[in-house]
């Protein structure tokens, strides 16, 4: 017989998902506590949503919070912006 922990992440008495890691677990539930922070700030917003919608957004916004911060620099982007101001120097 094996001893297999399961870590739950319960909200309102409803389990939302079951995980065998803990730290998987716990991004989960930061993950459900940033898309119920969104959902409270939606609920102000001045289009109307129904709480199903809102809900649905609201995850779905917490899920793509890396998007939402902007976009991200790469390399090529980087040298592209600094190369009109090494022209400036060069001139």
């Amino acid at each position: 017989m094996a001893v297999e922990v399961q870590y739950r992440v319960v909200r309102n008495g409803i389990e939302k998902m079951t995980f065998t890691n803990k730290k998987e677990a716990d991004a989960y539930d930061r993950l459900l506590d940033l898309a119920e922070h969104i959902e409270t700030v939606l609920e102000q917003a001045p289009v109307s949503l129904n709480e199903q919608d809102r809900e649905a957004l609201a995850l779905f916004l917490a899920q793509h919070q890396a998007e939402l911060s902007g976009p991200k620099k790469t390399p090529a982007r980087k040298a592209a912006k600094t190369a009109p101001e090494a022209a400036k120097a060069v001139a």
